[in-house]
């Protein structure tokens, strides 16, 4: 793992992000940085929670429009999940690249809180948007609109997300077991 020195409090929209490296479910490590000059979607993630089931859905049917410009990391960061039983999530739901955040590490690098939680990196490194995948809350439950599709697409067409951060909804990130 990368040593997180000096790792400030809470990332900052339209600042670099850290590089992180972890190991996905067969042990491969992912860096950040070795997805530089791509649009990345780093997705906090639990194999548990009806509202990551739900967002997967939405986001890989996005992808299709996508093509090979943009790149997902979902990290998953429940300390209460074992490797089976993620690994068998992310196969019936074909995520690729799911990463183990065993210790929770990138999970409190990002401040991260809930699954899902996106965050939207430009091609440069800088973060561009955090928090929900929709507008989809307790009080309603049908998506009317995707933030995580407007603040990639902005991206692609040269242009800067209008809409930065929004409040991220859906199950707690368990960070002890």
């Amino acid at each position: 793992m990368i040593a997180m020195l000096n790792i400030i409090s809470k990332m900052e929209i339209n600042q670099p992000v850290p590089d992180f490296e972890l190991p996905d479910l067969n042990g491969t490590r992912h860096r950040l940085s070795n997805y530089r000059g791509r649009i990345v979607i780093v997705n906090f993630w639990s194999c548990e929670c009806p509202h990551s089931e739900r967002t997967d859905k939405a986001i890989l049917s996005m992808f299709v429009q996508w093509q090979d410009d943009v790149t997902m990391l979902t990290i998953a960061s429940n300390r209460s999940e074992t490797v089976e039983a993620l690994k068998e999530a992310a196969e019936s739901r074909r995520l690729p690249n799911v990463l183990h955040d065993a210790d929770c590490s990138v999970a409190n690098l990002f401040d991260a809180q809930t699954t899902p939680h996106v965050f939207v990196i430009d091609r440069d490194g800088i973060l561009r948007y955090s928090g929900a995948v929709d507008d989809v809350t307790f009080r309603q439950r049908k998506p009317t609109r995707f933030f995580l599709d407007e603040a990639v697409e902005s991206l692609l067409s040269g242009q800067f997300p209008t809409l930065t951060e929004s409040p991220a909804y859906g199950c707690a990130i368990v960070r002890e077991v």
